[in-house]
């Protein structure tokens, strides 16, 4: 079954090489809607990608503002796979304030490997403006991006800043709080497992999800489930070492290493996080996984290394050296275009604050770290509009009884 006619309304913050493979994607299985490899689900509670539609996108490049989608996913410098081409989309691109999104190295390269701002919105660049930051031309361009919204009627928001954008995130964040919009936060600024901003979503009624996607065969879905399986198998992990590299805007931002500290935190999280579930100690322990260099050559093309040292019967020594190539912002796409009608299913039956199974599924660093199959449990759950004991804590109509018997 699918709700053929229900349109699910999506805004993009950053239409790069992510954006460009969501939106390849959703064109391709709504033309080919017979063909299902390669979707971790065809069906999550009656909608299906012919039922996702992208409304605008919002940017910094001058490159890319004022065109329709169609075209902006394929302007420098995006550089992700084309796979599919006929793209119908014709969503406006509006343009963003730059806040903290775009790193000042970034200058260095050549403007086909970079963001090229807008000469009107580097007044909005609080990393280089300093104390010539225009606050005021920031508010205007805030509330024509409220009035986007609204005129598009938004319902779910997805942020793909670059890693490091803290105060891009929060600008967004609290958009969709004062609109109701769901957030799906790609990024590793910690939103949907903070506490304090979860806790703005659930009194504002609104389910999101995040934080910072896993890819849906890469490096991190990878090394949890050679941790979990290292478990299972009742070994001990010495260490567990995860490295990666690539060309594209992502790990070109990412070699500005004062953006990459949450960026560690979340790849170190899954991989912490087996552990932690179980109980077991990481203090004799090396875990270590991140971004370890940029090449311009690789382009979209990630390819992460892994070595393991077990100690398994009678601590007997098992050491696993591994490697994996994939194309990025495709692997990416695999899993943000099942989180977005997973929040939707969630805003239709009166779920609020960060989902958990769905959040632990798709990004790094989710609310509540689980196993594989209990995050998929909760992920087929949610799909047959069935409620579980974690969602049924986070019906509306349950935390407003409970506020009121205290």
């Amino acid at each position: 079954m699918s709700n053929i006619d229900q349109k699910i309304k999506v805004a993009i913050v950053g239409v790069g090489n992510c954006a460009s493979s969501l939106v390849q994607g959703v064109e391709y299985y709504t033309r080919y809607a017979e063909k299902t490899s390669g979707l971790m689900a065809d069906n999550i509670g009656g909608y299906r990608a012919e039922n996702i539609e992208f409304v605008c996108g919002f940017e910094v490049d001058e490159r890319k503002i004022g065109l329709k989608l169609k075209d902006a996913i394929f302007t420098k410098p995006n550089c992700a796979i084309e796979l599919y081409t006929d793209i119908t989309a014709e969503a406006p691109i509006y343009r963003s304030p730059v806040l903290d999104g775009v790193s000042p190295q970034m200058l260095a390269y050549p403007a086909d490997n970079r963001f090229v701002v807008k000469e009107e919105l580097k007044e909005t660049d609080l990393l280089t403006s300093g104390e010539e930051y225009n606050e005021a031309l920031t508010a205007t361009i805030r509330q024509e991006i409220i009035a986007h919204l609204q005129a598009h009627e938004a319902e779910v928001l997805i942020n793909y800043l670059p890693v490091g954008s803290q105060l891009a995130t929060e600008f967004y964040a609290e958009i969709c709080l004062e609109l109701g919009i769901s957030l799906v936060n790609c990024i590793p600024v910690f939103i949907a497992s903070d506490p304090e901003w979860e806790q703005k979503f659930i009194d504002a009624g609104i389910p999101l999800i995040g934080d910072d996607m896993r890819s849906q065969f890469g490096a991190s879905i990878l090394s949890q489930m050679l941790q979990e399986l290292a478990f299972e198998r009742g070994h001990h992990v010495k260490a567990h070492i995860q490295r990666n590299v690539g060309g594209n805007t992502d790990f070109l931002n990412m070699e500005d290493k004062n953006r990459l500290k949450s960026k560690k935190i979340s790849k170190e999280n899954v991989i912490r996080a087996q552990n932690d579930i179980r109980g077991i100690s990481t203090a004799d322990s090396f875990l270590h996984a991140g971004p370890s260099e940029y090449i311009a050559f690789y382009g979209d093309n990630k390819v992460a290394n892994f070595r393991l040292e077990l100690e398994g019967f009678m601590g007997s020594p098992v050491t696993l050296d591994a490697q994996l190539s994939v194309q990025d912002s495709p692997n990416s796409a695999g899993v943000v275009i099942d989180a977005i009608r997973y929040v939707y299913v969630a805003r239709e039956m009166g779920l609020v604050g960060a989902l958990r199974g769905p959040s632990a599924a798709t990004q790094k660093t989710p609310p509540q770290q689980m196993m594989f199959a209990d995050a998929t449990y909760e992920c087929h759950a949610l799909a047959k509009r069935e409620l579980t004991a974690s969602t049924r804590k986070q019906l509306k109509i349950s935390l407003e009884l409970a506020d009121k018997m205290d």
